[in-house]
């Protein structure tokens, strides 16, 4: 296990799309939102440890969190959960966690990886991320690990690779943002396209150097800092400078502007579990194409649905088609798949009750 090998999981956000199942209070990164045995996070943090020592992990979330995570991860120490007392996007945690692990060991290479994520072929990941590891030793480079896209989905940013480079790890021309269908549809037959996972790989010389480069506000700010890091200062020094900082995402702060980005096509397979429907595309279905997680189902003329309950209900439904049905604690939701979408106005239409 290479010691200098790091990594930032990602655990503050609150999919509001996977209500009444993930809720601000108890967000989706730790349920077992496919009925596995083991919750996103947990399945996360030991895709991770199969290739990075244990106490290099070091998970980022809202302070709110912080019991759960412990809770769930007992392996790891309050110090390697770095707590946001603020919400601010993505740039301003990873730039934070960057320079609290270089100042600890400067020669180290990090990923940056969420920890709602889905992959299956395990053994894949973890070879796709020791060359992108191997890459960042050795270069001064920005890379991301870009998941082939299967369909025009208009979800996700696309990251657009230069066509002529003959290499396994590509130069990155540009990102792209969401994407009408007519242009997803576009960049798939253009064939050097892939999907922007979030998933992001550098040594901290590198990220820090393009901080310093690109936001040199934000890289002042947390500098200030430095003697603090991996001290008992650390936690009061987050605390009083921390909301001081742009509300930016590393994509638009770093990675958009850089010209020394690169990206590795992904060989496994991956879902990033943002919605209802993509967690049954996931799952095991019946003859008719119902996924069910959690629930003992007598189905009659009913198909396409996705079906979850907290306990082991008897759950019986007849004459439904594409509907997301989810049991749970004080809430039923029925709810066409088609509008998945919109789930996250519904939580405030609830939120009025």
């Amino acid at each position: 296990m290479n010691k200098n090998y790091y990594a930032i999981l990602m655990a503050g956000g609150v999919g509001s799309r996977f209500w009444p199942v993930s809720t601000t209070e108890f967000p989706k990164q730790f349920h077992d939102m496919l009925g596995s045995g083991s919750t996103l996070i947990q399945k996360t943090f030991s895709r991770l440890s199969k290739l990075i020592p244990q106490e290099n992990i070091f998970i980022l979330t809202n302070e709110k969190y912080n019991d759960l995570v412990l809770e769930q991860l007992p392996m790891v120490n309050q110090e390697q959960v770095l707590l946001e007392p603020a919400m601010r996007n993505t740039a301003p945690c990873i730039l934070y966690a960057s320079l609290k692990i270089q100042k600890a060991n400067p020669d180290a290479v990090m990923v940056v990886a969420p920890s709602d994520h889905w992959i299956e072929d395990e053994d894949a990941f973890a070879n796709n991320l020791k060359k992108c590891f191997d890459f960042c030793e050795k270069k001064d480079t920005l890379m991301t690990l870009g998941i082939q896209p299967t369909f025009p989905n208009t979800g996700f940013g696309y990251i657009e690779f230069d066509k002529s480079d003959g290499n396994s790890i590509k130069r990155v021309n540009q990102f792209r943002e969401k994407p009408d269908y007519e242009t997803a549809k576009s960049f798939l037959e253009q064939g050097n396209f892939l999907w922007n996972g979030g998933i992001f790989i550098w040594s901290v010389k590198s990220i820090t150097a393009a901080f310093e480069k690109f936001q040199p506000q934000m890289s002042a700010l947390f500098l200030k800092g430095n003697e603090s890091y991996n001290t008992n200062n650390e936690k009061n020094f987050i605390n009083l400078n921390y909301a001081n900082a742009a509300n930016v995402s590393i994509d638009y702060a770093i990675m958009e502007s850089a010209k020394n980005v690169y990206v590795l096509p992904a060989t496994f397979d991956w879902n990033d579990l943002g919605t209802w429907g993509q967690l049954h595309d996931k799952l095991d279905k019946d003859e008719n194409n119902n996924g069910v997680i959690n629930a003992q189902v007598v189905l009659e003329n009913a198909s396409n649905n996705i079906i979850r309950s907290d306990a082991s209900k008897i759950i019986v439904i007849d004459g439904l088609h594409d509907y997301i049905i989810v049991d749970k604690e004080g809430v039923l939701l029925i709810y066409p798949k088609s509008k998945e979408q919109n789930i996250k106005q519904i939580i405030n239409e609830v939120s009025k009750l």
